[in-house]
């Protein structure tokens, strides 16, 4: 892999950090709905921003 730069690197880790933050918001939305499709859609939405965490945190292994 390429070396990546300084402004790189720190572009990647603030998309982490908002992918971190909406992985956990909408966590705490779905432990918090008591309408079931509600809380299965935030679940979604949480696990598709896990998979770009994960994605990311691939790139930079």
């Amino acid at each position: 892999m390429q070396n990546l730069t300084s402004k790189e690197l720190s572009a990647l880790e603030d998309q982490l950090n908002y992918e971190n933050l909406l992985i956990t918001k909408y966590r705490t939305f779905a432990e918090q709905c008591t309408d079931p499709t509600l809380k299965s859609k935030c679940s979604s939405i949480a696990d598709k921003h896990q998979d770009h965490f994960n994605t990311l945190m691939y790139y930079l292994s």
